[in-house]
């Protein structure tokens, strides 16, 4: 079968090779690395209200300014840290969301502290199993869930920003607690395996 041939998501451009990458081999495996999660949960509050494309095209630039998501070092950065950061054309310079990707850290790792890993405080939200739904269109396919909007306020209450039900539920896509390939898109078999 020929690339052309491939069925994949509603939402991939054919003609964007980063979309399809990310798709072909990112989106949807369930990840279980805590320095990856941590990743995922600041880059997913970064993107709020901008195309996911934005960020990745960034994102290299991202963990080359971020210590790599190296969670105890992003917790300690200091002001003078955040002002450099706030300087950094290679990012997203947004205030808010700079500050909030220190103080999500903190909070990040007092999950850690309490459950042994994130992972496991993360995962406890699907019983550590992937929901494998079976959409057929990309119309069908929720911005948010009942385990999402629990996920929101449970995340907010242990002092997470930038962490609101739509922006949850893409980062449980993004992971692979949900499998939201459509059922015809090549990939949805693959994620089903490996949950």
């Amino acid at each position: 079968m020929g690339e052309n041939m491939i069925r994949r998501c509603e939402w991939v451009p054919e003609d964007n090779e980063i979309y399809k990458d990310y798709h072909d081999t990112e989106w949807g495996v369930p990840l279980h690395d805590d320095n990856q999660l941590f990743e995922k949960i600041i880059l997913d509050g970064v993107q709020a209200g901008l195309s996911w494309l934005i960020v990745l095209r960034k994102r290299a630039h991202y963990r080359k300014v971020y210590s790599n998501f190296d969670v105890k070092k992003v917790a300690g950065y200091s002001q003078e840290k955040i002002e450099e950061l706030l300087k950094d054309k290679g990012i997203i310079r947004n205030r808010l969301k700079v500050i909030a990707s220190v103080s999500n850290a903190s909070a990040f790792i007092k999950i850690q502290n309490e459950f042994g890993t994130f992972d496991k405080y993360i995962w406890g939200f699907v019983d550590g199993k992937t929901i494998m739904n079976k959409w057929r269109s990309l119309s069908e396919i929720p911005s948010r869930s009942e385990i999402s909007d629990r996920m929101s306020i449970d995340l907010k209450k242990r002092g997470f920003k930038f962490v609101g039900t739509t922006i949850c539920y893409a980062f449980m896509q993004a992971v692979g607690m949900v499998n939201d390939h459509i059922i015809d898109c090549f990939r949805y078999e693959e994620v089903g395996e490996k949950s």
